[in-house]
């Protein structure tokens, strides 16, 4: 078995520099243009799938849409991207850069009601994992 991950084309917010994990913008022409050009370099290596799954932000589905037309996709909440808490759809300059006893970025935003980057990694696998079974 063979698993292929793939991020969403750009959107919006990435073009605006804000902040998205739970919250979503829609795919940009160049991030649609991103997602046919990994279509066609599936098509291209003869790579087909058993199956095709997608957090359920639009920007991701929209995306797997794209890249495996000839298939349904299947939206999972256990690989939806991570919560960054009050500083989603916020510029990413306010994004705050040290705090005391963090280990990683994503650290920093625990106490402003993002997720704990060890929980959204916990939660990805265990989705992963039943999937393969």
């Amino acid at each position: 078995m063979k698993l292929y991950l793939m991020r969403h084309g750009e959107t919006l917010f990435n073009t605006q520099k804000r902040v998205q994990g739970w919250c979503d913008s829609p795919l940009t022409e160049n991030g649609i243009l991103q997602a046919e050009q990994a279509k066609q370099y599936f098509a291209k290596k003869g790579i087909s799938f058993d199956a095709v799954y997608s957090s359920t932000q639009e920007r991701a589905t929209d995306t797997a849409k794209i890249v495996a037309p000839d298939y349904s996709v299947t939206q999972l909440k256990g690989i939806k991207e991570m919560n960054f808490g009050s500083f989603e759809a916020q510029p990413e300059h306010l994004l705050p850069k040290h705090r005391p006893g963090s280990r990683s970025f994503e650290d920093l935003l625990v106490p402003y009601g993002g997720e704990d980057i060890r929980e959204v990694g916990q939660r990805v696998l265990k989705t992963i994992l039943e999937k393969a079974e």
